[in-house]
């Protein structure tokens, strides 16, 4: 069986966790490949709502081992919060898998990331404040802590105080604020260390002999396309490759072995923090979508930036990605406008443009191109075959199709787990 990566298509929030729900009695790994806790799936079973940050949405599948993978910067306290609250809910986390090269997050990521995003002002990010840049900034300046290194006191001890020798400097004589010994860092994570242990594993080794085995993996990526730091709208982006080129270097398996790419996309547009975004709506409609939408962060309440469907960023990461299909989530937030507009194309500066801008400016100053689409009035969340839709709603997905770069697979009419319609096997 293949290794299936599940991506977002826009810039996060489309529903990914939904979408692993409706894989996950089908597969038999999911792997969390990038990020941390600065994203978040909200899963509902039943009357039962489910708030996943860290954690792989796979983890609420019975038969499902959860993978958080080498590319994953881990809050081991998110973790464990994480895990104490879906046991106290009567769900299984014994499977989970942690990888021990994944890094770690410490109290100084945490603190960096709020004091450098106040102090860049009216430049800031958007960052969450969670510690995620900064870790993977460690990561790549060589400095981070692992997991493993957890186990080894004397690894972990010298390179806290490696990391610390610059970073008190900073926080001392450029922000104001007090050092931090290398002591209760070290102390906070070695009170982690014995619980973690069960779970760390070689998880490249285990997730690439599944695939010899003959079982189904599937890679589930955090934020969303257009927040990859290599291809998303920079330097509004996160700190992690969230495309699908990012699944087999934040695993360890190699993309030759991965046969399907599913991108999640919404019926509409948002986006969480500061950068463009083409079809933002700052009017009426754009409520009418955050309300009926209940369009406020997983991780962060904060509430959405609304706007339609947005057509060359669906181009833009079937192409990046090399989608073979798409799901389309939350179409049932779309019943009752008489009109739903959709970015065909930008005009930039009195030119039509079809596609995304490579250059940033461009893209900031880009006005969407709308064609319109007839709405529909029927409540949709009952449906389940495409057929039963209103002809309305039939004709605006197969539109949606036609401009997006690949066929639309399964469609979210409603909030609940079942609440979904299968046009195309997502597994065939």
């Amino acid at each position: 069986m293949p290794a299936i990566v599940l991506i977002g298509a826009q810039w996060g929030d489309e529903g990914k966790g939904k979408a692993t729900d409706l894989l996950g009695s089908r597969v038999d790994y999911v792997v969390k490949f990038n990020g941390g806790n600065n994203a978040g799936h909200t899963v509902v079973v039943g009357s039962e709502k489910y708030a996943l940050h860290l954690l792989p949405s796979g983890i609420l599948s019975p038969e499902v081992i959860p993978v958080i993978a080498n590319g994953v910067v881990v809050d081991i306290a998110v973790l464990f919060e994480e895990l104490d609250a879906l046991s106290s809910r009567g769900v299984d986390v014994s499977r989970l898998l942690v990888s021990a090269n994944a890094h770690v997050i410490t109290q100084y990521h945490r603190t960096l990331d709020k004091v450098t995003e106040r102090f860049l002002g009216k430049r800031q990010i958007g960052t969450t404040g969670r510690g995620i840049g900064p870790a993977y900034a460690d990561k790549i300046n060589r400095v981070g802590i692992r997991i493993q290194d957890l186990f080894d006191t004397n690894i972990l001890r010298q390179k806290v105080e490696g990391a610390l020798d610059s970073k008190n400097h900073l926080l001392v004589k450029i922000y104001n604020r007090r050092a931090i010994s290398v002591d209760e860092v070290v102390e906070d994570l070695l009170s982690y260390a014995e619980r973690l242990r069960p779970m760390v594993a070689d998880t490249g080794l285990v997730l690439n002999q599944a695939l010899d085995a003959g079982k189904t993996v599937l890679f589930e990526g955090g934020q969303a396309t257009m927040l990859d730091v290599d291809h998303g709208t920079y330097p509004f982006v996160t700190s992690s490759n969230a495309t699908s080129g990012g699944a087999a270097t934040g695993s360890g398996v190699a993309p030759n072995r991965m046969e399907r790419v599913i991108a999640v996309v919404k019926a509409y547009t948002t986006r969480v923090g500061s950068g463009p975004f083409p079809t933002e709506l700052l009017d009426a409609s754009g409520e009418f979508l955050r309300v009926n939408g209940a369009e406020f962060g997983t991780t962060t309440g904060r509430p959405r930036r609304c706007g339609w469907y947005d057509a060359p960023i669906a181009r833009y990461s079937a192409r990046i990605n090399g989608v073979t299909d798409f799901v389309l989530t939350k179409l049932d937030v779309l019943t009752g406008l008489d009109r739903i507009p959709v970015c065909v194309a930008y005009d930039v500066d009195g030119i039509r443009v079809d596609e995304v801008p490579v250059s940033q400016s461009d893209f900031h100053h880009a006005m969407p191109i709308y064609e319109e689409f007839a709405g529909w009035p029927e409540d949709i969340t009952d449906v389940r075959t495409f057929d039963d839709l209103p002809k309305n709603a039939r004709d605006y997905v197969l539109a949606l199709e036609k401009m997006s770069g690949a066929r639309i697979s399964a469609i979210g009419v409603g909030p609940d787990r079942e609440a979904i319609v299968v046009r195309h096997d997502l597994l065939g």
